[in-house]
């Protein structure tokens, strides 16, 4: 098989790249990298031994993705590319639903000019909003809180609106929860431009002395601590969530929503706590006021993912310390 990965060179999607290589699966990057870098793609090949064909491209030029599309014959597209900051989307909604709505409407027309029906859609827990009820399952209300929330569910409307209209189509929606950690190697991991907006790099910076303290946004919440209590996952698990999902594409399936979580929430300064225990390391912080979008709890029922493609959640909340400081500890200045 030949997949298509855009946004390839990110955090996820080359974590991804390197999974769907020890299947032995071809893989056709597309990357506009905004918010990536090429030398991504030697960390890759000395992971794996492969390196992915890369071409830089945006998602929104659809002669560039019909070129791709009739250049290489592909089987099925994992679709990662997209602006993912919740506050930068309530400060830039109209950037957001440019690159997110219309990158995704454009990746869709040309799938379907080239008749390649199977896409995994990196969608997020964020399409739950604040949400009627805990743990999540895939039959909670769907209702956003956020602008890039409110993307991925109109992206996940739109797919789930084309399976409807042609029955070729299987669309699997994987909602994510938090990502965290990085590839036991230590060559690949998130590296965020600018300011971290994830709560994981932001504390593997000031462990590093790229930054002078944390802020924790909110000790109000209604949880035990005060703070947000979020289910990060794995990335390397997350990662191993797509390949599992390619496995449906066997049969037509139309649309299906997975939870991808623990199914386990901690709150931040639980998360604090086990980074300095894990590394032996003090993470100084200061209690700043709420977010904008942000909710007290978020965490996963993810027992669909099991039942339907064999997948659970393998490593542990000490795995995902050790190996996000792994990473930046062998890369302070990330990628460059």
């Amino acid at each position: 098989m030949a997949i298509l990965v855009t946004g390839g060179t990110g955090y996820i999607g080359s974590h991804t790249v390197v999974e769907l290589h020890q299947q032995g699966l071809e893989v056709i990057i597309v990357d506009n990298l905004s918010n990536s870098k090429t030398v991504v793609l030697d960390k890759i090949e000395t992971i794996s031994g492969k390196r992915p064909i890369f071409i830089e491209a945006d998602i929104r030029d659809s002669q560039a993705l019909d070129d791709i599309f009739s250049e290489y014959n592909i089987d099925a597209v994992i679709h990662f590319a997209g602006l993912k900051a919740v506050g930068e989307s309530v400060a830039q909604p109209l950037r957001y639903y440019d690159n997110n709505v219309v990158g995704s409407l454009r990746l869709l027309e040309s799938m379907a000019k080239a008749k390649v029906h199977n896409i995994i859609f990196s969608s997020s827990a964020t399409v739950y909003g604040s949400p009627e009820r805990l743990p999540i399952d895939e039959d909670c209300a769907l209702r956003t809180t956020n602008p890039y929330g409110t993307n991925k569910l109109q992206i996940e409307q739109m797919m789930g609106d084309l399976c409807t209209s042609d029955q070729n189509w299987s669309v699997v929606a994987l909602r994510y929860f938090n990502p965290v950690g990085a590839h036991s190697s230590g060559l690949i991991g998130e590296d965020p431009s600018g300011i971290p907006n994830n709560l994981m790099p932001f504390i593997t910076q000031v462990a590093s002395g790229l930054r002078e303290q944390l802020s924790v946004f909110g000790n109000d919440y209604d949880t035990p601590d005060g703070s947000g209590i979020r289910d990060y996952i794995h990335v390397v698990d997350l990662a191993i969530g797509h390949v599992k999902a390619l496995a449906m594409f066997k049969q037509s399936i139309g649309f299906n929503a997975i939870n991808l979580g623990t199914g386990n929430g901690y709150s931040v300064l639980e998360m604090v706590e086990s980074f300095e225990r894990v590394n032996q390391l003090k993470i100084p912080y200061q209690i700043s006021p709420r977010r904008p979008g942000d909710i007290a709890s978020c965490y996963a029922q993810p027992d669909k993912a099991y039942a339907v493609m064999g997948w659970q959640a393998e490593k542990g909340l000490d795995q995902m310390m050790k190996d996000a400081w792994h990473w930046q500890s062998k890369n302070p200045k990330g990628y460059q």
